[in-house]
């Protein structure tokens, strides 16, 4: 693993940032002396595909909203992340937008009535495709991590999908987790 690899925790990510100004990325980032900054690439209502279907719990080609966007520390680009939301609880607010949503997408889902209790992550490995490759900067035999990310609330709905590419030799992925 490369020294200057970034350690993140998906915590920050699943909860409104403090007094509603900011991102969670950008806190995190400042946090460790470091400048996280991002770009929404596209924002609006799409069919689902399939994998974001079966973290939803739809029916593929359903109707969800995404948020399509590069994270970048200190300039260079570290992920891409997808949010997808159910187009019920989405469309028409500021997540199908490509403005910055002040306290983040957490945050609104709050106001909206929609608050994360639980959360399931699983990670896997493989080699990017040429758009992934072209994006973050990397080469062909260069691999990435794939990170499935489901929120459920108090009634284990499913609130929020994302799917979440990244450089496998500038990550490290730190889970805590209470016992008892």
């Amino acid at each position: 693993m490369a020294s200057d690899a970034w350690i993140s925790s998906s915590m920050p990510y699943l909860r409104p940032v403090e007094g509603g100004q900011g991102d969670a990325w950008g806190e995190e980032a400042a946090a460790r002396g470091r400048r996280g900054t991002q770009r929404i690439l596209h924002a609006g209502e799409v069919s689902a595909p399939a994998v974001v279907a079966r973290l939803l719990g739809l029916e593929d080609g359903d109707t969800v909203v995404v948020r399509r966007r590069i994270m970048y520390l200190d300039e260079e680009p570290c992920e891409l992340t997808d949010s997808y939301y159910p187009a019920h609880i989405a469309a028409g607010t500021g997540l199908a937008g490509t403005t910055k949503i002040r306290g983040g997408a957490v945050a609104l889902l709050a106001e909206l009535g929609h608050v994360g209790r639980r959360v399931r992550e699983d990670v896997t490995a493989r080699m990017p495709d040429v758009e992934q490759r072209e994006l973050l900067r990397i080469g062909a035999d260069e691999p990435v991590l794939c990170l499935e990310r489901v929120v459920l609330d108090g009634s284990d709905r499913a609130i929020q999908a994302d799917l979440i590419t990244m450089p496998a030799q500038r990550q490290r992925l730190r889970y805590e987790l209470r016992m008892g």
